[in-house]
């Protein structure tokens, strides 16, 4: 088996990208990630609603030297903050731990994962620049 630890399921009460998502249907996106990749999963950490709350997140991470990482449902889950990320990056790589996006398919385990997705961040806030303001959006459907 290639992932020998259990991998603890993160998902949201709020919206994640836009998009307010069930939890059963985002346990049921993480279990079949975890399926998949012949991953032993861990139940589900639920952050709170409130926006910009990580205080499950920052509990999950405390206890990451006990678990061989965490699935996101997504990785628009993470902290909007540029520096919060690196710094959760940073526990990621110095314990030698995987981060999985189970949404969009993806795992970060290297420096140069970490930095592809910080990429993936800013093409997502160009894009979320250039959508039209929500006056227009009715006019143009």
């Amino acid at each position: 088996m290639k992932y020998k630890l259990g991998y603890r399921g993160y998902i949201a009460s709020r919206k994640v990208n836009g998009e307010l998502v069930p939890h059963n249907v985002q346990n049921l996106v993480i279990r079949e990630y975890a399926h998949r990749r012949g991953m032993n999963y861990l139940l589900s950490a639920t952050e709170m609603s409130p926006e910009n709350c990580f205080i499950v997140l920052n509990d999950v991470l405390s206890n990451l030297d006990k678990i061989g990482g965490i699935i996101l449902y997504s990785l628009f889950m993470l902290p909007k903050s540029y520096r919060a990320r690196v710094k959760i990056y940073g526990l990621f790589l110095k314990n030698k731990k995987i981060l999985h996006a189970a949404m969009e398919n993806f795992l970060f385990e290297t420096e140069t994962d970490f930095q592809r997705l910080e990429e993936i961040f800013s093409l997502a806030k160009i894009l979320n620049k250039s959508q039209p303001p929500q006056e227009l959006k009715k006019w143009l459907n």
